[in-house]
């Protein structure tokens, strides 16, 4: 970013502006050029509010070498994007819930948790097939036999299916049976991977890298839509920090905010994978609702003690419902609805 200068700019004045660059933790240079005075300004993000630099006495213009042209930011699309899935929308005024177990296990056990779910209004269920592990010895999910069990759970109960796409080899497979394609917290800075999605013609969920930026975040969503596919849900999940308390990662509620004012895409929070813990979900889904999130996903399981991955994250259906019903107070509390059409949620 340049920042041109007035002539006859007051010294006083542009060393409180320099003092300023500074202390936002900006590196910067002073050059002239042509009789013009300039201060070259590094690593300022595209959501910083240039009108912060305009507002000094001595500041005649402020350039950047973007001009904010990513096809992710608000600038370029004023309106929200609405993302519309089995008769729900995610973004513009509504909530939605995404809810499942973390890996599907078997026909029985998935059938169980997605009667359960259905009965609570649940049009969006998320369940993983390819399962990301840490150690290559843990359970990594049914693969393709995976899929066909979410394919027939989805005819049964007219549910949604959100799974996610670990492998390019694995993308004709995951976009039969997925209505909603994940790009985990893993895959994130995928570039190669992130450019296929774009290709498909379904909305694709993006996770936040465990360590990316918001700007990263956003340009990893970049990637998708300069292939064409702008259906895009923002995920935050959780990024990894120097606290050491008993909890998984470190939910950035502040991203939420940010990411709204500055993205027109939907925004959704993974509260179970933030915190390891279930008994911190509902605190962390309200917070998520009150930040402005256009949703959340939340892990589901009748029967933790069995489950093959995540067990102490995961809810269980009986937890749930509580949960609904608060969400639902909250976001009315905001001029917005959750889960519009669910059982015992009335429309606005």
């Amino acid at each position: 970013m340049l920042i041109i200068l007035k002539s006859g700019a007051a010294e006083k004045d542009i060393e409180r502006l320099t003092g300023n660059i500074k202390q936002s933790g900006y590196s910067y240079s002073r050059v002239r050029e042509e009789g013009v005075e300039m201060i070259e300004v590094e690593g300022v993000p595209a959501y910083f509010q240039l009108d912060y630099f305009k507002s000094f006495e001595s500041v005649k213009k402020v350039v950047t070498s973007s001009g904010f042209s990513e096809k992710v930011y608000r600038s370029s699309h004023k309106s929200d994007t609405r993302i519309k899935v089995n008769g729900r929308t995610i973004g513009g005024g509504n909530i939605e819930l995404i809810a499942g177990p973390c890996s599907v296990e078997s026909y029985e056990q998935t059938e169980r948790i997605a009667e359960k779910l259905s009965k609570m209004g649940v049009k969006l269920f998320r369940g993983g097939a390819y399962k990301p592990r840490t150690s290559p010895y843990s359970f990594q999910g049914l693969n393709e036999n995976g899929l066909k069990i979410l394919g027939r759970i989805a005819k049964k109960y007219n549910l949604a299916i959100i799974t996610e796409l670990l492998d390019i080899r694995n993308i004709d497979a995951v976009s039969e049976y997925a209505d909603i394609i994940q790009i985990g917290t893993r895959n994130a800075s995928n570039y190669a991977l992130l450019k296929e999605a774009g290709k498909l013609k379904k909305p694709v969920l993006l996770k936040r890298g465990v360590s990316s930026t918001i700007k990263e975040f956003l340009l990893s969503a970049e990637y998708i839509m300069c292939q064409g596919n702008s259906n895009i849900i923002l995920c935050e999940r959780g990024v990894r920090t120097f606290e050491t308390a008993a909890y998984r990662t470190s939910l950035d509620i502040t991203a939420v905010s940010i990411i709204k004012e500055i993205s027109h895409l939907p925004i959704i929070v993974d509260p179970s994978h933030s915190a390891g813990a279930w008994n911190l979900v509902e605190s962390l889904s309200l917070a998520s609702i009150a930040a402005g999130a256009d949703g959340i996903m939340i892990e589901v399981h009748d029967r933790p003690h069995e489950a093959l991955s995540d067990a102490g994250q995961s809810l269980m259906p009986q937890k749930l419902k509580p949960l609904i019903q608060k969400a639902s107070k909250i976001a009315q509390c905001f001029n917005k609805t959750f889960m519009s059409d669910a059982n015992g949620i009335k429309k606005k």
